[in-house]
């Protein structure tokens, strides 16, 4: 080997060694973060709560900037060599043979080199378009769940030991009430009712640490007896008196899949073995596709990869043509999608409509509020990429003009590719205006009262979306109503909400301004009306649930509460399942 090659080994070695080590400090510090969700939890310490899930989601790309600035101080590396970064890549591989965590550390890396390197780099010779370590069968001190043989010690004895293991400390306020709730729960829902026989294989099998997300933790797992094979949870909570309780039994994959949704915050969850739990939620719910588990858990950034990595693939395999995605128009944002895949793109257009008074960093902004933010599985996930190469083909002609037409200084063009600068994702829903327009007189009462339930459930999680119009909202495949609109989103503290004042004369009703004074952050509920409830069977369901979102008095309340520390209880499972206490 030459003194040269000899030099470049070395140098990719330390490179290697010294990227892996930036990846296992950062996942030190996100474990010890996730970690602590216990002990917030059960001292129902849930500003803290918040605080913490802000501060996980925003250090990953410390670690990254922290780890590049370490690279060039430590070796100079200021330009790119084609040669060295292969090596630097082939080191790392090797590094990762007995790693408990390679794929996120692969992906960690690929941050490392994507933000200081050109687009023409991202191939595999140089990143990890493709993950090259197995994430199967790694192994770990301690199991990613453990299993339970009711035939054996009973099925009552089986949930003991279940709630025993989840390791709380606090007692349970009554635990043979929460044991008879959680049995009588089973027997209705098991198939085959109480006459079911016990199989030779009944088992329960549950994820060994607890989910942590806003005030409650989840004990998730499945059953098994037979064929039969179900996905459940038990949310549990604190009574804020010293004590925890059973608050639900959710059963089966669609109820599960809710509380698992992209319109939720990530889970606090500590393993060391991540793809393990992973693989074991994957079996519950074979709908969720591995990059939207790994963002439920908080690696939000491996989801990205995940994604990305299952996008390329569906677009080698199919055919279809970018077109605009269903709906009105957007003021601030060009909207597109791919027939065949259930997501939407979105691009901030280079001009807004007059009465859209911001920034585009300020909407930036609002999006990344969303990101930090407690969704309470209202407002829709977003993933967020820059410089995205696609295919000019794929995309139909009056698409690819309207986006040349109103966001020039995002896209750029490379041969037969559009480069996108910056472009948001998130799920394909149905726009609300839309889904109204086909409901019958049932399903249109039940979706106005959702519809309701979400600005109310926004509202207490201090969230106030600016723009109640139906096409900013989106229904789920679970027909939940979702918010994804997030131009106009504020904080629900920054708000004046005011009472409109009674005329002075009565040709003020007749002026085509207000006769009274407005202020940028003035909000007058009763207004909300006028512009949502002009059909009148929207405007009947939706008086009789929420009559009191037109009244000020309504707002101020909410907002007295968010600035006294008051956190609102927002169930990701239908209010029937809660257990009577």
């Amino acid at each position: 080997m030459s003194e040269q090659s000899l030099h470049i080994n070395k140098l990719a070695r330390g490179i290697a060694t010294t990227i892996v080590q930036g990846f296992n400090r950062h996942f030190e510090i996100f474990q010890r973060i996730t970690a602590g969700a216990r002990q917030r939890f059960e001292e129902a310490e849930w500003r803290a709560v918040q605080l913490a899930s802000r501060e996980r989601i925003m250090l990953y790309d410390h670690r990254v900037r922290e780890t590049i600035a370490l690279i060039r101080d430590l070796y100079e590396i200021k330009t790119l060599d084609p040669q060295l970064w292969r090596e630097i890549k082939h080191c790392y591989m090797r590094l990762l043979l007995d790693h408990q965590q390679p794929e996120l550390a692969e992906t960690f890396y690929t941050s490392v080199f994507c933000r200081q390197f050109p687009r023409q780099y991202y191939t595999n010779d140089f990143i990890f378009v493709r993950s090259s370590i197995s994430t199967e069968y790694i192994d770990s001190e301690e199991t990613s769940y453990v299993s339970y043989y009711p035939g054996t010690i009973g099925l009552r004895e089986s949930i003991v030991n279940i709630l025993k293991n989840a390791g709380f400390v606090l007692p349970f306020e009554n635990l043979g009430r929460d044991l008879r709730n959680i049995y009588r729960a089973i027997v209705q829902n098991y198939p085959g009712k109480a006459n079911r026989k016990a199989q030779l294989n009944f088992q329960i099998s549950v994820i060994r640490h607890p989910f942590f997300r806003n005030k409650a933790a989840y004990l998730v797992g499945r059953m098994i007896n037979g064929r039969d094979d179900t996905a459940f949870a038990l949310p549990i909570l604190n009574n804020e008196q010293g004590g925890l309780y059973i608050d639900a039994l959710v059963w089966g994959e669609k109820q599960l899949s809710v509380v698992f949704s992209y319109s939720q915050a990530y889970f606090m969850m500590e393993h060391q073995v991540p793809s393990a739990v992973v693989s074991f939620l994957q079996q519950l719910l074979p709908r969720r596709d591995t990059s939207e588990l790994y963002s439920a858990i908080g690696l939000h950034k491996q989801g990205k990869s995940a994604f990305y990595r299952d996008f390329l693939h569906h677009l080698r395999h199919s055919s279809d043509e970018f077109v605009v995605a269903p709906g009105i128009r957007g003021m601030v944002m060009m909207v597109f999608t791919l027939p065949s895949y259930p997501y939407v793109f979105k691009i901030i257009k280079d001009k807004f409509a007059p009465q859209k008074e911001f920034t585009r960093q300020q909407v930036e902004e609002k999006y990344h509020l969303v990101k930090r933010h407690d969704r309470v599985g209202r407002m829709a996930d977003m993933l967020e990429y820059s410089n995205v190469a696609l295919p000019v083909e794929r995309f139909i002609p009056e698409l690819l003009q309207e986006l040349i037409e109103t966001c020039d200084s995002s896209i750029s063009f490379d041969g037969d590719k559009i480069i996108f600068r910056h472009i948001y994702l998130e799920r394909r829903m149905i726009p609300l205006n839309i889904f109204i327009e086909t409901a019958d007189d049932e399903i249109l009462e039940r979706v106005i009262e959702d519809y309701g339930n979400a600005i109310k459930q926004l509202a207490g999680a201090n969230i106030f979306p600016g723009d109640f119009l139906y096409k900013n909202f989106g229904v789920t495949q679970q027909g939940r109503v979702v918010f994804y609109d997030y131009d106009e989103i504020s904080y629900m503290t920054e708000c004046n909400f005011r009472k409109i004042p009674p005329p002075r004369f009565p040709e003020d009703e007749f002026r085509s301004e207000p006769w009274y004074s407005v202020e940028p952050n003035d909000v007058f509920p009763e207004e909300f009306g006028t512009f949502l409830l002009s059909t009148p069977k929207i405007r009947k369901s939706f008086l009789k649930y929420h009559r009191n979102l037109l009244d000020a008095r309504y707002w101020k309340e909410k907002q007295d509460k968010i600035k006294e520390g008051q956190y609102e209880d927002v169930f990701p499972y239908p209010e029937a399942l809660r257990f009577k206490r």
